[in-house]
């Protein structure tokens, strides 16, 4: 870790009706509350919801970060001032790039310890949210799609709690690697295969990789 890990800002928020800028209705818990303090269990922070639960959710992603260094080049992007929790994450960090977190690593977060399992991959209602149509996109491009973990311990957690790395997994495989991988290198039979030895990874990632790694080894 380049700096020490710092929470800037703990979010929560159940699913609500929300309108897109051009009057679209569409249901989703992308907006959160901030929060002075929530407990945190396998399933996610009490007070915490998902409208998709087919793409979102699940102990493998009870809990979405992001850096809070993203903010101003997106704000810079786009011209905008961007609302607390604009991705929909529950802890916005500083200290805690793509760059420098691996899957498998774990933190203590207050009294509860979270391990990486695999990047966010990014979806439409980030745009609705933002009313920026080429955001989700640009996540994609750069990256910066910030990450999501399990819970290894239960605890609570407050929005002052100090966040400690734990362990670092041995594979060394940094979310930016995983994402570029991933997103832009479909067909690296190599780095799929050195995600997929992560045994941190999430299920749903261990699946997906699995099947690109059986088609490209039958070509």
């Amino acid at each position: 870790m380049e700096s020490t890990p710092e929470l800037r800002t703990l979010s929560i928020g159940m699913p609500r009706s929300m309108q897109t800028a051009g009057g679209k209705e569409y249901v989703s818990a992308i907006c959160k509350d901030t929060s002075a303090e929530a407990f945190l269990s396998v399933d996610g922070f009490t007070g915490d919801g998902i409208a998709d639960t087919k793409h979102h959710g699940g102990p493998d992603r009870a809990v979405c970060i992001y850096p809070a260094e993203h903010y101003p080049l997106w704000e810079k992007e786009f011209s905008c001032t961007l609302p607390s929790s604009t991705f929909g994450e529950n802890l916005t960090v500083s200290g805690m790039l793509e760059k420098d977190v691996c899957i498998g690593d774990v933190f203590q977060v207050g009294e509860a310890v979270i391990q990486i399992t695999q990047g966010r991959i990014p979806c439409s209602t980030i745009n609705m949210r933002t009313g920026l149509p080429d955001l989700m996109k640009k996540l994609i491009d750069t990256g910066f799609t910030g990450y999501l973990c399990r819970v290894l311990n239960e605890g609570k957690v407050r929005a002052d709690s100090p966040i400690t790395l734990l362990e670092r997994d041995p594979n060394a495989v940094s979310i930016l690697y995983a994402n570029e991988v991933y997103f832009k290198q479909p067909r690296d039979l190599d780095g799929l295969k050195r995600i997929a030895a992560v045994d941190a990874l999430a299920a749903d990632w261990q699946e997906k990789l699995a099947k690109r790694i059986d088609k490209l080894q039958k070509v």
